[in-house]
């Protein structure tokens, strides 16, 4: 009997990959459903197990975000300045409305039926997709942030919103007349990402020097104490530090650890609460752009992606990879106590 084929240990490549920089990926939450903004104006939505293209939308410039609504649409943020809602089973896409620059990242909240967002018009813009064609009526609010928006991240009724100036807001959707919490990265470097904890108690950020910072919304002293930020994606060559920008976080469904990429083409898993790295997956050909699970945390798709972090320069093609997630990388390991002397 024929030996079974081993998948390579990067994951199983996805056929017709986009053709430019990958700006993001991320599963369904209702099957394995995968959905793909990129530079060359397209979103794509993969069926990853089958490893099938299902549709594609053109936009009117690069795809800097985009996000899932139900398993049929989705919505996706470009730099022609556009919010889009996308019909996958009709191929259809309309404008939900506009920002007054290039929009970087876009979340479809569950708790409130909402779409938000930020854009590098220095605003965050919340929407209603019921809402009729006009799109008047489908704007819910507009609110001023400080600086240009880089990334967000929504869990339950908390939206947190992390911009160029090292500036981080965090807004309870339910009244967005002002931000809960007014905040600075505690990093020191540009903010790259930023991903709320699966439980909602608070927050990982990324910078683009190599560090990530695991924060918590509990203000009081107690809650404040929990913090920390630990170094990563950098490795020593002839007695220099060479530090990576850490471009992605993705936290696992089901155990609450997570998954950095970094333009070191590495994706590591963390887990937080033991402030411990439980595994490193073998190199990829460039950057990770993006990192994805899906629902039950079985799959990881990884984009690997040159990100110009060193301008123009010959690079790998553009790839994403589906690899299958074995529990030992993503389970949290029990603390084990030393016997006391009997």
């Amino acid at each position: 009997m024929a030996a079974a084929a081993v998948p390579p240990l990067t994951g199983r490549e996805l056929s017709n990959p986009p053709s430019d920089g990958i700006s993001n990926l991320r599963f369904s939450n209702h099957s394995d459903n995968l959905l793909v903004s990129s530079w060359d104006k397209l979103v794509r939505l993969y069926d990853a197990s089958e490893n099938v293209l299902r549709g594609e939308f053109t936009h009117g410039g690069a795809v800097l975000d985009c996000c899932f609504h139900d398993d049929n649409s989705g919505f996706s943020a470009s730099a022609d300045n556009t919010v889009r809602r996308l019909v996958f089973n009709q191929e259809r896409e309309d404008i939900l409305g506009r920002h007054d620059a290039p929009v970087r990242c876009i979340e479809y909240s569950y708790a409130t039926g909402q779409v938000i967002s930020g854009s590098w018009d220095k605003t965050l813009k919340c929407w209603d997709p019921r809402g009729a064609s006009s799109q008047e009526r489908t704007l819910v609010g507009t609110y001023t942030q400080p600086e240009r928006v880089y990334s967000l991240s929504l869990v339950g009724n908390r939206v947190v919103v992390a911009t160029a100036g090292r500036h981080v807001n965090v807004y309870d959707l339910r009244n967005m007349s002002q931000p809960e919490q007014r905040r600075e990265s505690s990093l020191k470097y540009q903010t790259r990402c930023v991903q709320c904890y699966p439980n909602g108690t608070g927050y990982a950020l990324s910078s683009v020097e190599g560090r990530v910072a695991m924060e918590f919304f509990d203000l009081t002293e107690a809650g404040q104490s929990k913090k920390y930020a630990f170094k990563c994606h950098r490795k020593s060559e002839a007695g220099r530090d060479i530090v990576y920008p850490v471009n992605t976080i993705a936290f696992h469904p089901v155990y609450g650890t997570f998954a950095t990429g970094g333009c070191d083409g590495f994706v590591n898993v963390w887990d937080g609460n033991n402030k411990k790295r439980l595994y490193q997956y073998s190199k990829y050909p460039t950057s990770i752009a993006a990192l994805s699970f899906s629902r039950d945390g079985r799959l990881l798709a990884v984009a690997s992606s040159y990100t110009y972090e060193e301008g123009d320069k010959p690079h790998e093609p553009d790839a994403i990879f589906v690899r299958s997630v074995n529990e030992v990388e993503v389970k949290p390991k029990p603390k084990v106590y030393p016997n006391p002397a009997t």
